[in-house]
């Protein structure tokens, strides 16, 4: 049950990004979020005594791992929907982050990488080519939304190698304090900077917020300590592929978004790709 919710609460939360962006700028919506998920964490990593990093080398490499995993990557996703990407776009995008990981920890971590990977990762570009060509014909999306999207997945990609090199284990609830922690004090800073911090709230803006920092950050990093504490990481890794069909699916029940023949087709194609590279690196065969 656990990897199933912590796929549906992931997949859910492109569309409720989404649907918040609708009240205030998106690095001051971020920044917000941010700033009430760190003082949550600290919260429950003091009620359950949660064991905090001594090493200042340690502590560092958590930070770094915060502003590329937290700051830039939900910085750039958020910029690519406020530039029209859709959370279904996106989500393919940036779903696409096992098959690059697969690909860049070859030369970077000395992992092999089979025919079957590569066979993976091309599908994976083409189906998003395919996605995103209809997306950008029907007017959904900017060239420049498109490109901070790719930000966003190479960013949370080099984050996901960099953390496996150097702080590849923490605590989940005082490392994700830190995290947050540094990614809001960065992300308020930009926001204070270059947007006009206003916020209009609304139901729709409540929920969005609520659910963003109890769901997608609280639930489910708590469901993904549970999963690692009986060893079951690895089927969140199996149902990864499985994120951008279900953001898509969330995004038409809730925005309405809908994808069109060459989009839907282009959607499996890359799915397919994913979930070869996936499987292939879970059973170990290269």
């Amino acid at each position: 049950v656990a990897p199933a919710l912590f796929l549906l609460f992931w997949s859910s939360g492109f569309v409720a990004a989404k649907l918040g962006l609708e009240g205030a700028e998106p690095i001051t919506f971020l920044a917000l979020r941010f700033c009430i998920v760190t003082v949550l964490l600290f919260a429950l990593a003091l009620v359950v005594r949660a064991p905090w990093p001594r090493r200042p080398v340690v502590i560092g490499h958590i930070l770094v791992t915060g502003l590329i995993m937290q700051a830039v990557y939900f910085g750039a996703a958020y910029l690519a929907f406020d530039a029209g990407v859709t959370a279904g776009g996106l989500a393919l995008i940036v779903g696409m982050q096992p098959v690059v990981t697969a690909v860049l920890a070859a030369p970077l971590l000395g992992e092999r990488v089979g025919p079957w990977q590569v066979f993976g990762l091309v599908l994976g570009v083409a189906g998003i080519v395919m996605v995103l060509a209809e997306k950008l014909a029907a007017g959904l999306g900017t060239p420049f939304g498109v490109a901070v999207a790719v930000l966003a997945l190479f960013s949370i990609t080099t984050g996901t190698l960099y953390q496996k090199h150097f702080c590849p284990r923490f605590d989940l609830w005082t490392g994700g304090t830190l995290q947050f922690a540094v990614a809001a004090v960065a992300t308020s800073a930009v926001a204070l900077c270059f947007e006009d911090n206003s916020i209009s709230w609304s139901p729709a803006f409540a929920w969005s917020l609520a659910y963003l920092v109890l769901v997608n950050s609280i639930v489910a990093i708590a469901l993904l300590n549970l999963m690692l504490r009986r060893g079951e990481a690895g089927r969140v890794a199996s149902l990864f592929f499985l994120v951008p069909p279900g953001a898509a699916l969330v995004a038409w029940l809730v925005l309405g978004e809908t994808l069109g023949p060459t989009a839907l087709f282009g959607m499996a194609v890359a799915t397919v790709g994913v979930a070869l590279v996936v499987r292939r690196r879970n059973s170990g065969i290269s």
